[in-house]
């Protein structure tokens, strides 16, 4: 199942070496999960959700991948969990967060994973990165383009770019 349009991860970290924690990620995605062909810079996020915890450093990546859907997010999960990912609760602060939110034009909803991720369209800390590597890729869902999802997207918390890819 190797993509030609794409799959698509945001990786976060708002703990320890944020930089290095986004680097160590990468290198275990290309070790582990597929080549990263196109990543965002970093972005320092206000944090969503929670707000009395450090910013985030967001970024997402392009891979490609011949990973199924669901051994995409086992395999991420265990990069998540190698690099040191710690569940303090929904929305806190963690080492390492690495969401799928796009694999191709696929629509999944089960048990285990929903694809496209459910809340893009609402989190500006994804949109931003993401217009940046493909401003026009298509919502399967909302058949609007990144750009016109960030327009209308609800989210006012602050996102600034680090200028840098870390590859």
């Amino acid at each position: 199942m190797k993509s030609s349009i794409g799959i698509y991860l945001l990786l976060g970290s708002n703990l320890g070496d944020r930089l290095q924690v986004l680097a160590d990620t990468q290198k275990e995605i290309e070790k582990t999960v597929g080549a990263i062909t196109k990543a965002s810079n970093v972005y320092e996020t206000e944090p969503w959700g929670v707000s009395n915890q450090p910013s985030f450093y967001n970024q997402v990546v392009k891979i490609d991948s011949e990973l199924s859907p669901h051994k995409l997010l086992n395999s991420i999960q265990l990069i998540e969990y190698k690099i040191g990912k710690i569940k303090l609760g929904k929305w806190r602060e963690r080492l390492i967060d690495i969401d799928i939110l796009y694999y191709d034009q696929l629509l999944i909803d089960d048990e285990e994973l929903t694809l496209p991720h459910p809340e893009i369209q609402n989190r500006r800390f994804t949109l931003v990165p993401m217009c940046e590597l493909n401003p026009d890729f298509i919502h399967p869902v909302f058949n609007k383009s990144q750009v016109e999802l960030l327009a209308n997207c609800p989210d006012e918390l602050k996102v600034w770019s680090l200028d840098t890819t870390l590859i």
